[in-house]
C-alpha cells in the first residue's frame, strides 16, 4: 500500500516542482512579464544598432551597391563576386599586410612591452612619481584623436617640427619617408595607458613573498619576471593582447596623420574600407571587405579563447 504524500506547507516546501523552481529562479520577484519589460529596451537597442547594421552590411556585401549611379538605385546581387575581387586586389592585399604589421608593431609588441615595463618600474616608485607618470600616460589615451593627431603633426612636421629641431634634421618629412613607422609609434604612445593600468592591477596580485624569495636566491630581473611574475599574470597578458589587437586592427585614427599615404604606404584596412566606400563609391565592395575584417577578428578571438582554455 503506497504512502500518501503530505501536502502540508512544511512538506510542500520540500517538494521540487516546476513552479517552485521558477519561484527560486525569480529571486527579484518580478515575474516573467516585468522581467521582459525591463530587458526589452536593451534588446531593442542591440537589435537596432548592432544586429540590423550587421545584417545590412552582409546584404550589401553580396551586391554591387554603389554610392551613386544606377547601382545605387537598383543594386544587383552578385554573390561572392566582391570577395573574389578583394582576394585578387593588390591594394587589398597591401592593406592586409600593413594592418598585420601595424597590429604586431604597435599593439602586440609596442603597447604590451611598454605598458608592462611602466607598470613594473612604477611598483616601487614614490607615490607622487607614480601618480604623475600614470596621469601623463593616461592623458595621451583620453585626449580626442583629432587633438592627438595635431600634436603629432607638430612633432613630425617637415618645417619647424619638434623632432627635426631636436635631431638637427630640418626638412625631413617623417610622415612621408616613414609613414608606417610613424603611425606605429603614434599608436604606441596613444594606447599604452590601457596596458599599463591592466598590468599594474595584475602585478598587485603577485604574492610579495615569492618576489622576495626570488631576490634572495639571486634571480635577475628577467628571471623573476619569467619564472615568478608571468605565471601569475598569464591570463591578463592574453586578455590585454586580445583587446588591444582588436582595437588596433579596427582603428581609423592613422587616417588623421597620413590619410593612408603616401602611395598607400600606410593604408590599413579601416582606411582602405573608408576610401573604397566614400571616396570610390564602392559600398558593396567596402562592405565585403568589412566582413572579411570581421572574420579575421573572430579568428583572433577564437584563438585567444582556445589559449585561455588551455591555460585553465
Amino acid at each position: 500500500m503506497s504512502t500518501p504524500v503530505d501536502l502540508t506547507p512544511a512538506a510542500e516546501s520540500t517538494v521540487d516542482t516546476p513552479s517552485r523552481r521558477g519561484r527560486i529562479a525569480d529571486v527579484a520577484g518580478l515575474g516573467v512579464g516585468r522581467a521582459v519589460a525591463f530587458v526589452l529596451p536593451a534588446l531593442a537597442l542591440i537589435a537596432l544598432f548592432l544586429v540590423f547594421p550587421a545584417l545590412w552590411t552582409l546584404y550589401i556585401g553580396i551586391t554591387d551597391y554603389q554610392l551613386t549611379g544606377p547601382a545605387a538605385a537598383n543594386p544587383q546581387v552578385i554573390g561572392i563576386g566582391n570577395f573574389l575581387t578583394a582576394l585578387g586586389d593588390t591594394l587589398f592585399r597591401n592593406s592586409l599586410w600593413l594592418t598585420v604589421l601595424f597590429v604586431l608593431g604597435s599593439a602586440v609588441i609596442g603597447q604590451n612591452l611598454l605598458g608592462f615595463g611602466l607598470a613594473w618600474l612604477l611598483r616601487g616608485a614614490r607615490p607622487w612619481l607614480r601618480r604623475l607618470t600614470e596621469s601623463l600616460v593616461l592623458l595621451a589615451w583620453i585626449l580626442p584623436s583629432t587633438v592627438v593627431a595635431f600634436l603629432w603633426f607638430a612633432v613630425l612636421d617637415r618645417d619647424g617640427g619638434t623632432l627635426n629641431l631636436l635631431l638637427g634634421t630640418e626638412g625631413t618629412a617623417w610622415l612621408v619617408r616613414y609613414p608606417l613607422i610613424s603611425i606605429i609609434l603614434f599608436n604606441i604612445w596613444r594606447g599604452t595607458a590601457f596596458s599599463m593600468l591592466l598590468y599594474s592591477s595584475a602585478l598587485a596580485a603577485v604574492p610579495p613573498s615569492q618576489l622576495e624569495t626570488a631576490k634572495l636566491v639571486g634571480a635577475s630581473g628577467w628571471q623573476t619576471v619569467r619564472d615568478v611574475v608571468f605565471p601569475h599574470i598569464r591570463g591578463h597578458v592574453l586578455t590585454n593582447t586580445l583587446l588591444i589587437s582588436l582595437w588596433t586592427a579596427n582603428d581609423f585614427t592613422p587616417f588623421l596623420l597620413t590619410a593612408g599615404g603616401p602611395n598607400h604606404a600606410s593604408e590599413t584596412l579601416p582606411v582602405f574600407i573608408y576610401r573604397q566606400a566614400l571616396e570610390g563609391g564602392q559600398l558593396g565592395y567596402a562592405s565585403a571587405i568589412s566582413l572579411l575584417l570581421l572574420v579575421a577578428n573572430l579568428v583572433v578571438a577564437g584563438l585567444y579563447l582556445r589559449l585561455l582554455r588551455r591555460r585553465s
